[in-house]
């Protein structure tokens, strides 16, 4: 475990990215979304701001808003909020090419060819592969698994132990990088390794 992009010296089986924050700095698109698509739905300027934000980073949109129901006593639709938030995020992204983190894209490129590597993302897979190719990262994983594919998102370990099934990779084998706490959560409940990104100074900036 290791906070601060410190990669462990020992070799692991398999390597599991989060995207967002981890990979492709998108969380200032995101965060814009969230807020233009929660504002349309009425909810209160209070609502889902930076650091509730933050803690809430690589839960599914449709967790969210099921958290920011029972949170708030509101009654938003979860499905209906989590397609104008993507379609938003998606409209954001296309005005704007998205920048790699340098640091992780670079040992992923590294290890690229040589061990089994799979992102595990929060995102639906539309705004996964958007990402990715906003960032000139088209190619770089064959393996990409999506809430869709489990049946419960992070803070839960399922998207990471998918992942590892999918890599053919013990879980107790492979080394994630993430960003946010529910998804370090997720690789310790999954028996992994980990290893915190930083923060983007530019999600940092956002009122």
């Amino acid at each position: 475990m290791s906070e601060g992009f410190s990669v462990p010296h020992e070799e692991y089986a398999g390597y599991i990215f989060d995207l967002d924050g981890t990979l492709v700095d998108s969380m200032v698109a995101h965060y814009r979304a969230w807020r233009m698509a929660l504002a349309e739905q009425g909810a209160p300027e209070e609502v889902f701001r930076k650091p509730e934000f933050l803690a809430h980073g690589g839960c599914s949109a449709q967790d969210i808003v099921a958290s920011l129901n029972a949170c708030y006593g509101l009654e938003m639709d979860a499905d209906a909020v989590a397609a104008r938030k993507r379609a938003l995020y998606l409209e954001l992204i296309e005005s704007g090419s998205l920048e790699p983190i340098r640091e992780t894209v670079e040992f992923a490129r590294r290890m690229q060819g040589r061990v089994p590597m799979a992102i595990a993302t929060g995102s639906a897979m539309p705004g996964a592969l958007a990402s990715l190719k906003s960032a000139g990262l088209e190619g770089l994983f064959e393996l990409i698994v999506t809430p869709e594919m489990v049946e419960r998102g992070k803070p839960f370990p399922d998207i990471f132990e998918e992942a590892a099934r999918r890599m053919g990779v013990e879980p107790g084998r492979c080394l994630v990088f993430e960003d946010a706490d529910p998804g370090i959560e997720a690789a310790r409940a999954a028996g992994m390794d980990w290893v915190r990104v930083p923060p983007s100074e530019r999600l940092m900036d956002e009122e």
